[in-house]
């Protein structure tokens, strides 16, 4: 009795290990379907982080500090005052650009006040001209009615029809027109060399004038460049958001270029994941993401994929590898993608931080 009693109690324990070990391996097998289907329409990774905007605050014009109105981690608005520059030497520059600008404006005046007289002179000079032409024509008609006096009495004179005074007389009449249109033709040139130096003058006078006004519109954009200079010494927020560290004191000198700190803002996020490349075979983008952040475990965001990459993340550090130089190990890659937010009014939006962890799952 107690040897049947023996193989009844190891008969139940066999069965009872038997089911299970079934049940276990049931239980496993439908495990692993189930997550080999999920793999077959699902790509996963946890190399991924929250991305934002960051705008770098960046003084144009050096000096040193006189204000500092924030402080660290600090919400501001776009057009917020961040921190003032001394703008004394700006606002003397300033003074000396409009200085310069009434100068040029006085030049300006005064080259203008020589141009009518120059005109003028250039008028009187062909007037001059167009007289002594006139006169000209009127010495012509005198010379060749004494030229044709003086023949008729030179066969005159020759049969003593007149006298030889009346000769003589036609005769220097005849010398004096010929004399007087002489003189008149070199008053003309001279009057036309006169007028040619006085349109020379009237050029002069005009490039003076249009270099006057040159020099007005470069004295002009001189104020202007010191007048902006000077307004670039309140340094405003250039977006909404958070600051960074403020590592900045009173008295400090700043040179233009200089990183100063961060803005962070608020309103613009996404998520930057890093596949395999073996993993991107059947993504694409507009295909839907969910997303888990380890700050906030228990909240799933919901995104869509936006972009990939163009290439590789070891083709934009600043030492790409050359595979062909040295020992080649085949390395698998990872792509950047990009991954929006598909929900803008999930209010964990605003709790997020650039750089935090995520986990992203793409669903195929």
């Amino acid at each position: 009795m107690e040897h049947k009693e023996k193989e009844n109690g190891k008969s139940k324990s066999s069965l009872r290990f038997a089911l299970v070990f079934g049940l276990l391996v049931l239980v496993g097998g439908t495990f692993g379907w189930i997550k080999y289907r999920h793999a077959q329409h699902h790509e996963e990774t946890d190399d991924a982080q929250v991305e934002s905007n960051i705008s770098p605050v960046i003084p144009r014009v050096s000096g040193y500090i006189r204000e500092v109105r924030v402080s660290d981690n600090q919400l501001v608005k776009k057009g917020d005052t961040l921190l003032i520059i001394d703008d004394r030497d700006l606002k003397i520059r300033v003074l000396e650009a409009q200085a310069a600008l009434s100068a040029a404006e006085n030049n300006v005046s005064v080259a203008n006040a020589g141009l009518p007289v120059v005109r003028a002179n250039v008028s009187t000079s062909e007037s001059a001209i167009n007289t002594i032409d006139a006169q000209i024509e009127a010495a012509k008609v005198t010379q060749w009615r004494a030229e044709s006096d003086f023949k008729r009495f030179e066969n005159l004179v020759k049969d003593h029809s007149i006298t030889q005074q009346q000769y003589e007389q036609a005769l220097a009449a005849k010398q004096s027109a010929d004399r007087q249109l002489e003189i008149l033709k070199a008053q003309k040139q001279n009057a036309i060399k006169q007028t040619a130096a006085v349109a020379t003058q009237r050029n002069v006078t005009s490039r003076q004038v249009a270099y006057a006004h040159a020099a007005v519109q470069q004295r002009e954009a001189e104020v202007q460049a010191t007048q902006l200079n000077l307004s670039y010494t309140v340094i405003t927020a250039p977006v909404d958001g958070q600051v960074s560290k403020i590592n900045l004191q009173i008295g400090q000198f700043l040179q233009a270029g200089q990183s100063l700190f961060q803005i962070v803002p608020q309103d613009r996020k996404w998520v930057v994941a890093n596949f395999k490349e073996t993993q991107l075979t059947k993504m694409k983008a507009g295909q839907k993401v969910t997303i888990k952040v380890d700050a906030y475990p228990e909240h799933t965001f919901e995104g869509t994929v936006s972009s990939i990459s163009p290439a590789t993340g070891s083709k934009f550090s600043l030492l790409p590898p050359d595979n062909a130089s040295g020992n080649f190990v085949k390395v698998v890659q990872r792509l950047p993608v990009k991954i929006d937010f598909s929900n803008p009014k999930d209010d964990y939006l605003n709790n997020l931080r650039a750089g935090m962890n995520a986990v992203v799952e793409v669903q195929l």
